[in-house]
């Protein structure tokens, strides 16, 4: 009894004590407290250099953090599909680490693709923490610009043409990213729709344009995903660049939207002190590429927000050092924020690296997005009557004796290069590999053969990082298509794997592409192919659309993304059936850059200035980007619509149903339609629920994609899809009042599959 009252009074002795030392800890660390009352505690202890020393960069991916208080340093790494290798402190050239390899996500066009907004939020968890336990406090990423030409270079970082399919897809991945206490940082706001001149361009765009298209997904990251990290963009916005616009940054985005996180400069995207200052910058980051020359001990040190806003603040007085002052402390502000949030946030798990759950997680999303874009029959194999016909896909490798795979992309690693978002994988299964897997593991008796037929890119290596088995090759293009086409002569099938990589002026950071042509003599290539067999199935392995003139020959095509680890697997499942397709098309598929807006009406890539330091590029097409355009044009057809793609399956969409005919202002309307798989294998379709205005006092598109909802389903079952819209489904933004409105009078929800199947009509009115 003794010794139980002796061990209460040890217990009450120790809570006791740190209950006193929970009372004595400064405010700032004591986690009872609020984060803002954190905030303010922290600001009030730190120096003048404290203050400075946290809104810049200290090395190529961190700025520092405050020892004197206890905060760490902040660390950012790229990209939105995987956490790059470690540089080294100063230098873009790899530190030569072997703990920084990573699982590659697939590019998120691939996942814009799957329309599947439960894979987002998968894709954001799986990311983030592969970050935490890389000590990455902030991921560079995703990217929401605009798909407003096919010939920008980071189309592949993007997520396709629609604003509210990417708003859509946004918003979950930023949450699941920062479930894990690794910060977003949504990027290139905004209007950063090419890459040629990006430091150069001042985009000129009406109001509507801008908030109708090209801020929507930006909106949503903030104020629903509740973004902590907002990067700007290189280029310039009424002749101010965007990691320091008063309209952009001050007025729209801590203005109208509220934002409480930070603004980050992309690398390099400040240019002057003063507008860094005032115009809504708190972190800047790359100025001069290399921190130790410049002939300083230190550059970061020179930054425009580091010594010289400290000699701005030291030579002020009165009213201009008080403003000075406070921009001062509305930047640490924020920074602190972010830190509680992320550094000093004690609660944070520590992630995984690699697990089976991310390469699982690759593989699911990767499978979702993949496209099957055309599939019409040809002659069946295993049928004993010669003249029966079956679509190509899936393969029937059972009956396939020999299968020839043609293409350097089927042997090319794609996570290396493309700029920022180039990766140090752990692994990456080839497309010819996953095929190769596949066979095998089927015990099948088919040979699988293969045929360099085109040569795209020898390089060996990207900053410090090898692309796996060697490209060398020095047979001519046309020895390399006589090969491919003697091999393909006794082939069942042949599967080219085609489209585009991630060397300069193709997929890739830094510049866009040359021309909308399939590159490296493809064309030929397939027309060769073509001549000497039939049954040729073309995987487009690209982040961009290119022109296919061979496309009413070839059987079957297959968008195949940048899928990232698990590219092989995920191309082999769908090729073969295992997974069946079911991605949908996030951009309008041109047959020709005459289709699409900006290239007919000759505003990219804009005008130069006479001075030539400085290109207007005019968004003439307006709010009319992707299937806006094509359908206001009405003339010929694109060669693939926004939202479109097929399945191995069929579906039957029931007669849709609306819960009433009229709604109110601020009200909603919920619209029903049964989906059934009408076919012999399981598979998911989208319904696509788009509305069109039926008279405005403005122009509109034809029709604008308002909500949508992909199901599974069995063979044979059928389940009801419910699709619900509010009054911002219905308005547009009113260039003259500044602000979004909704017409009184009667709408059409359009419903269906893809943007040009969209068989039902529901009409219901809007009240006065």
């Amino acid at each position: 009894m003794n010794m139980r009252k002796s061990f209460m009074t040890c217990v009450v002795l120790i809570t006791t004590a740190l209950t006193v030392q929970a009372q004595q800890l400064p405010a700032y660390l004591d986690e009872s407290k609020t984060i803002e009352q954190r905030i303010d505690d922290a600001l009030s202890r730190m120096t003048l250099n404290e203050k400075i020393r946290v809104i810049h960069a200290q090395s190529k991916f961190s700025a520092a953090g405050v020892p004197r208080l206890g905060m760490p340093d902040f660390w950012t790494d790229d990209g939105p599909h995987g956490v790059r290798p470690d540089v080294l402190w100063d230098e873009w050239v790899q530190a030569g680490q072997t703990n920084d390899s990573c699982v590659a996500f697939p590019a998120l066009t691939c996942l814009a693709a799957t329309w599947n907004t439960n894979l987002a939020r998968l894709y954001g968890e799986s990311l983030g923490e592969e970050a935490r336990y890389r000590g990455k406090d902030m991921i560079l990423g995703p990217g929401v610009n605009i798909y407003r030409t096919p010939l920008a270079g980071r189309n592949f970082e993007y997520m396709g043409e629609d604003p509210w399919l990417a708003s859509r897809m946004v918003v979950p991945y930023v949450q699941g990213l920062q479930s894990k206490g690794v910060a977003s940082c949504v990027k290139h706001y905004a209007l950063n729709n090419d890459e040629e001149y990006r430091h150069q361009v001042n985009v000129v765009v009406s109001d509507r344009a801008l908030h109708e298209i090209y801020l929507p997904a930006f909106r949503a990251a903030v104020t629903e995903g509740k973004a902590w990290g907002i990067m700007g963009a290189y280029n310039l916005y009424k002749n101010q660049h965007n990691c320091h616009n008063e309209v952009m940054l001050n007025r729209i985005l801590k203005g109208d939207w509220q934002y409480d996180g930070v603004v980050v400069s992309d690398w390099g995207g400040c240019h002057d002190s003063e507008q860094a200052i005032f115009n809504g910058l708190d972190m800047e980051f790359g100025t001069w590429t290399d921190g130790l020359t410049m002939g300083r001990t230190n550059a970061y040190d020179t930054y425009y927000m580091a010594e010289p806003y400290k000699k701005l603040i030291r030579e002020a007085t009165g009213e201009r050092r008080a403003d000075l002052l406070k921009a001062l402390d509305e930047k640490v502000r924020r920074v602190l924020r972010l830190y509680f949030r992320t550094t000093m946030n004690n609660h944070r798990a520590q992630g995984f690296l690699c697990s089976d759950d991310h390469y699982a997680a690759a593989r699911k999303i990767a499978g979702e997005g993949i496209v099957l874009l055309k599939n019409s029959p040809v002659a069946d194999l295993s049928a004993k009557n010669k003249k029966a016909q079956k679509p190509l896909l899936p393969l029937d490798l059972a009956n396939c004796k020999k299968v020839l795979v043609v293409g350097e992309n089927a042997i090319k690693m794609m996570t290396v290069g493309g700029g920022s978002s180039s990766l140090k994988v752990q692994r990456e299964v080839l497309p010819l590999d996953g095929l190769q897997e596949f066979v095998n593991r089927q015990s099948v008796n088919c040979q699988l053969d293969y045929a360099r037929g085109y040569v795209g890119d020898t390089v060996q290596s990207y900053d410090g990082v090898t692309v796996g088995r060697s490209l060398y090759e020095t047979r001519s293009a046309d020895e390399l298509i006589s090969e491919a086409v003697a091999k393909a002569k006794d082939a069942d099938v042949v599967i080219v794997f085609g489209g585009l990589n991630k060397s300069n002026y193709q997929d890739s950071e830094g510049h866009d592409r040359k021309n909308f042509d399939m590159p490296y003599a493809q064309n030929r290539l397939v027309e060769s192919l073509l001549d000497v067999n039939p049954r040729v199935v073309f995987v487009n392995i690209s982040g961009n659309a290119a022109a296919m003139p061979w496309i009413g020959r070839v059987p079957a095509v297959v968008q195949g993304w940048f899928l990232g680890s698990e590219s092989g697997h995920a191309l082999a499942d769908v090729l073969t059936g295992a997974v069946n397709p079911s991605g949908k098309l996030p951009f309008t598929w041109y047959r020709s850059l005459e289709q699409c807006g900006a290239h007919a009406l000759n505003t990219y890539p804009g005008t130069w200035r006479a001075d030539k330091k400085i290109i207007d590029e005019e968004y003439k097409e307006d709010i009319f980007v992707g299937y806006r355009w094509t359908d206001r044009l009405k003339k010929e057809k694109p060669l693939f619509a926004f939202g479109h793609g097929l399945s191995y399956t069929t579906f039957r969409l029931g007669k849709a149903t609306a819960d009433k005919t009229s709604m109110q202002q601020g009200g909603s309307i919920t619209f029903t339609v049964p989906v059934t798989n009408t076919g012999d294998r399981a598979g998911s379709e989208t319904v696509q629920l788009y509305i069109h205005d039926v008279k405005s006092s403005v122009e509109r598109p034809v029709k604008e994609l308002k909500a949508f909802q992909k199901v599974y389903l069995q063979p044979g079952e059928t389940r009801n899809v419910t699709l619900t819209i509010g009054t911002d489904a219905l308005s547009f933004y009113d260039e003259q009042a500044g602000q979004w409105r909704a017409e009184a009078g009667d709408f059409d929800a359009l419903i269906g599959t893809a943007s040009d199947q969209l068989p039902m009509r529901v009409r219901f009115t809007l009240a006065h």
